[in-house]
């Protein structure tokens, strides 16, 4: 039973009021050693694997169909691999590994725990938000991030291996689907994520300081990217499990 309401077994729907993502590029070696046997990188020119920070503040999270008004407004932050999967029938797909997830409040800890498998954990969260800049931090996860939008379309930091938007939007998402993975049973949970008005706007990051990031012991690891979306309908649909043929 434990397993059965882990795996995702309703539809989820949310707003995203806003969704702040910086994504890292990491040599694809150092990156292969934290995703399951399943699943391989998604890479850019065969040499830079893909991990993300997604800060997302959410509006009316709740089951699908419940009514809005009986949903619950989180604060989520999720630590993401960019990565692929071949399912049994052989269709490739597009997706992320979570491997660390924090909300500011208990609730979202206690309910997120029992019906996924992302191991939530409560954090400080805050966001401040005018009209130069926003800025996210957390004093317990050790965070502190400026970003500000610009009306240069390129906006790139200086080392990204990305060398335009257009490059770099191939990892904006959306990347509809998330996976787990059961080892023992040789299964792949699959997520799809159902969204609206996916519109990334690039950011411009003035200071970026992410220990979890540091935590991983990745070298020359390189910020690639950072964008904005804002008021996106969202839905995740029920999970579903497929049987991984190596």
């Amino acid at each position: 039973m434990n397993t059965f309401l882990k795996n995702h077994p309703f539809a989820v729907e949310a707003y995203f009021k806003s969704s702040v993502v910086l994504t890292y590029a990491v040599p694809k070696e150092q990156l292969e050693k934290l995703i399951p046997e399943c699943l391989t990188l998604d890479t850019f020119d065969n040499t830079w694997g893909f991990i993300a920070m997604a800060m997302v503040h959410t509006k009316h999270l709740r089951p699908k169909r419940v009514p809005k008004f009986l949903g619950n407004d989180f604060f989520l932050i999720g630590y993401r691999i960019f990565v692929k999967y071949t399912t049994s029938s052989g269709k490739r797909l597009r997706g992320l590994y979570i491997i660390k997830s924090e909300t500011n409040q208990k609730k979202m800890q206690f309910l997120g725990n029992i019906f996924t498998h992302y191991n939530y954990t409560t954090t400080d969260i805050k966001q401040t938000i005018t009209e130069k800049d926003t800025k996210i931090t957390s004093i317990k996860s050790d965070f502190n991030i400026i970003v500000k939008q610009t009306n240069t379309a390129s906006t790139l930091p200086k080392h990204s291996p990305f060398s335009n938007w257009k490059e770099a939007r191939r990892f904006a998402g959306p990347l509809p689907f998330t996976f787990t993975y059961n080892k023992t049973k040789k299964e792949v949970l699959i997520i799809e994520g159902v969204r609206k008005n996916w519109k990334p706007v690039p950011l411009t990051v003035v200071e970026e300081c992410v220990s979890f990031i540091d935590q991983l012991n990745l070298k020359d690891t390189v910020l690639a990217s950072a964008f904005i979306v804002k008021d996106i309908p969202y839905y995740w649909q029920k999970g579903k499990t497929d049987l991984w043929k190596p």
